[in-house]
């Protein structure tokens, strides 16, 4: 087995190979994970999500391991190398701040208050891990990675829309506004914890959130932003 530190000095993320999940239903497939390993699974992309916040993407190995609790032989079993590991974290944190959309949207009283409670809800979920994982070598179109921004972009178009047409919302903003300023306000300094920041983090979301309220007392320059037009400007 490889060693820690060869993993934490590999390659370049251009050369890796992005590793796809088993298809467990699939005949001569690996059967589903128990329990426990699903449990170990979780903690280790909460624990890699925690430490790429905070220091990038080249967090060492061993500490992830350290983090989530779990000997480096596990972590290496669920994901053998770190551009298997970047890329399902940014999937972890795609799908659990687009079930945060769906469920602030079906549970609130209004979109507004959808809006307020996703904003928050997502930014404890360190969506600002996604930032230091796009960088260059990233595979932004691989096909997990694909769906799982154009469902993101659905859920959260979804309560933005429920909310301007309600005129709740100001209706100068895209999806990719919100996710731009999210993933900014949200993301602490470089080497501070993530405790320390959140204090700071939403109280600068909520007068971000403050000013989408509807009547709008400005006019924004440029136009709404989407996700697609964002990714086109960065690849």
């Amino acid at each position: 087995m490889k060693s820690s530190s060869d993993t934490a000095a590999g390659a370049p993320a251009a050369a890796c190979a992005l590793a796809h999940p088993v298809d467990a239903g699939a005949p001569g497939r690996v059967p589903r994970p128990r329990a426990d390993a699903l449990r170990n699974r979780e903690r280790i992309l909460v624990a890699a999500r925690e430490l790429f916040v905070e220091f990038g993407p080249n967090a060492p190995f061993d500490e992830v391991a350290r983090r989530a609790g779990v000997g480096n032989a596990t972590l290496y079993r669920h994901f053998p190398d770190r551009c298997t590991l970047v890329h399902h974290v940014v999937l972890f944190v795609m799908g659990r701040v687009t079930a945060t959309a769906r469920a602030a949207l079906a549970e609130e009283a209004d979109a507004f208050a959808a809006l307020c409670r996703f904003t928050h809800a997502a930014a404890d979920e360190r969506i600002g891990a996604l930032c230091p994982m796009l960088g260059d070598g990233f595979d932004r179109d691989h096909p997990e990675l694909h769906d799982a921004r154009e469902v993101l972009e659905e859920s959260v178009g979804t309560m933005l829309a429920a909310g301007q047409e309600a005129g709740l919302i100001r209706t100068d903003i895209g999806v990719g506004d919100l996710m731009v300023a999210l993933s900014q306000l949200s993301r602490p300094l470089p080497g501070t914890g993530c405790p320390e920041a959140d204090r700071f983090a939403h109280r600068h979301l909520q007068l971000f959130l403050d000013g989408l309220r509807a009547p709008a007392p400005s006019v924004l320059p440029g136009s709404p932003a989407t996700f697609d037009g964002l990714r086109r400007k960065t690849t």
